[in-house]
Order: structure tokens, then C-alpha cells, then sequence
């Protein structure tokens, strides 16, 4: 176990540094936009506080990953960054109406835009992002779904930066000053996008939803294909807390010679091909002739013949 907990300690470290990072700039921005005048760099702003957000959210979860589950929740307390994704995607997609709100009203009454300033903290904004993503990147190689959405988070803020630069310097150029609400309004995309991907990713999780990448009917058909005792599957609920998914199920089964040996076999069957850790399987030897039940009966094939020795 040692090895994990220091592996799960430089993760730790390095997101709180890579969010220290990110939160700083975040501020910086926002009080460049307001000095200078350019919305691209609020929205570049906003942008950051996504990625502020989405790396506090992986921190929280690493933290209570450690938590041990109570009584009261017995699942721990994972199931509180989901509700802090869903929240902070909620935010999000406010921030991107306002900021487009404010750009529409940008195109028909122009304001002055300070380029130089602004050109140097959206330079400034684009280094914080190089160097999260770079503190990102070197976190340890474990699927680690947070740290991974983190460093995404902090890729696209990269283009944000690279947006504020390029609408700096053509404003310093040319003076165009229409540039700036235009690049807010891609830059506010690029929020959209995330955003509502996080509210979809999270209101899955809180409505008890599958995981994405299982598939139900093809769990069922592979248990009775590869359990020969397993005649049949149904009543199968699957859904994740965290990132971990929890399965029950009913399963019809020719009666065993050992009970626990057959369960035993299912549930090592989904954790070595479904990574199903926590599972809850009902044996029957009756077969089940309520609504639903009928569905994979044929695939179980009456076929296996019961041998006493």
C-alpha cells in the first residue's frame, strides 16, 4: 500500500499546485479585464475558474477517497464531488451567457481596450497554463479520471490565452477594438463546450445513471455464456458512486454443488472484465416469470445438463 499512498500524495501536491497556479492567474485576469477593458481576457477569466474549479474538484475527490464510508454514508463521501461538478458546471454555463450578453452589447457600442496591458497578462495567463498542464501531465500515470479532465480542462484554456494574445496584438496594431467581444464569444464556446459536458457527465452520476463504457446486455450475455451454471440474468441495476461502479443483480442458476464457489466466480467474472468491484448477486434456481425476466432465457439454452457425482 505504501507505494499507492505516496503516488496518490503526488497527485495531491500536484494538483494544489497546479490549482494555486491557475487560481492566481484567474484573479490576475479578472482584474486585468476590468483595467484594461477587454472582455476576452474576463472571459479567458472565466475560462480559468472552470479549470480553478475542475482541479479543486479532483483535489476534493483524492481527499475523500481517503475517507472512510459510516454508517450514514455508507459509500463515503464521493458522491460530493459529483454534486460540486454538477454545481460548478451550473456556473459555468452562467458565466458563458453573461460574457456573450456583454459581447453583443461590445459590437454595438465599442469601448477603448488598453492592448498592451492586456497583451501582457494574456501572455502571463498563457505561461500559468503551460506550466499547470506541464504539473498536470507528470502526475502519475494512473487513470485517474480528475487529474485527466484537469489537464483537458487546462489544454483548452491554453487556446483562451492564445485568443487574448492574438486579439491584444491586433488591437495594438490596428486599433480594432471589435476583436476583443469577438474572441470573448469564442473563447465563452470553449466554456460552453466543457461546461456541458461536465453537467451531462455529472447529472448522469447523480441520476443513478450507468457508467458509459458498460454495457448492460452485453454483461448479461457474457455471464451466461461464460458461467455454464448461469442460466439467466435480470433485475440488473449498475450504477457508479465516484468513480467506482456498484452493481446487484439476480441470477438463475442450475443449483451448484457449491453456493459460495459460484458466487465467488461471478464476482471475480466482473471484476476481471468490468473492473465491478462492490457487486450484490441473488442466486435462484427457480425460473423467474415475472415482467422482463424472459429476455436472455434462450441464450442460456436448457442445454447444460446437471451431473451428480
Amino acid at each position: 500500500m505504501a507505494h499507492n499512498h505516496s503516488e496518490k500524495d503526488t497527485n495531491r501536491s500536484r494538483l494544489l499546485a497546479a490549482f494555486t497556479v491557475t487560481a492566481i492567474f484567474m484573479v490576475a485576469e479578472v482584474a486585468g479585464g476590468l483595467l484594461s477593458g477587454s472582455l476576452a481576457l474576463l472571459a479567458d477569466a472565466g475560462h480559468m475558474l472552470t479549470d480553478a474549479a475542475a482541479l479543486l474538484l479532483a483535489l476534493l475527490a483524492t481527499q475523500f477517497s481517503r475517507r472512510k464510508p459510516t454508517a450514514q454514508h455508507s459509500f463515503g463521501l464521493l458522491r460530493l464531488t459529483t454534486l460540486a461538478a454538477f454545481i460548478n458546471a451550473i456556473a459555468l454555463l452562467a458565466i458563458t451567457v453573461l460574457i456573450v450578453w456583454e459581447a453583443l452589447e461590445r459590437f454595438w457600442q465599442p469601448r477603448p481596450v488598453a492592448g498592451g496591458m492586456m497583451l501582457i497578462i494574456a501572455i502571463g495567463g498563457l505561461l500559468a497554463n503551460l506550466l499547470s498542464f506541464w504539473l498536470l501531465r507528470n502526475g502519475s500515470e494512473e487513470k485517474n479520471l480528475n487529474v485527466r479532465a484537469a489537464a483537458l480542462h487546462v489544454l483548452g484554456d491554453l487556446l483562451g490565452s492564445v485568443g487574448a494574445i492574438v486579439a491584444a496584438l491586433i488591437i495594438m496594431l490596428t486599433g480594432w477594438t471589435p476583436i476583443d467581444p469577438l474572441l470573448s464569444v469564442l473563447v465563452s464556446l470553449l466554456v460552453l463546450r466543457s461546461g456541458w459536458a461536465l453537467m451531462k457527465e455529472s447529472g448522469r452520476e447523480l441520476l443513478e445513471g450507468a457508467p458509459r463504457d458498460i454495457n448492460v446486455d452485453k454483461l448479461q450475455r457474457a455471464l451466461v455464456r461464460t458461467i455454464p451454471e448461469v442460466r439467466h440474468i435480470h433485475h440488473v441495476h449498475l450504477w457508479q458512486v465516484g468513480e467506482k461502479p456498484v452493481i446487484m443483480l439476480h441470477a438463475q442458476v442450475i443449483p451448484p454443488r457449491d453456493h459460495d464457489a459460484l458466487v465467488q466466480r461471478i464476482h471475480d467474472y466482473l471484476q476481471e472484465h468490468y473492473g465491478i468491484g462492490h457487486a450484490t448477486v441473488q442466486l435462484e434456481y427457480q425460473r423467474c416469470d415475472e415482467e422482463g425476466c424472459d429476455l436472455h432465457w434462450i441464450q442460456g439454452g436448457g442445454e447444460h445438463h446437471h451431473h451428480h457425482h
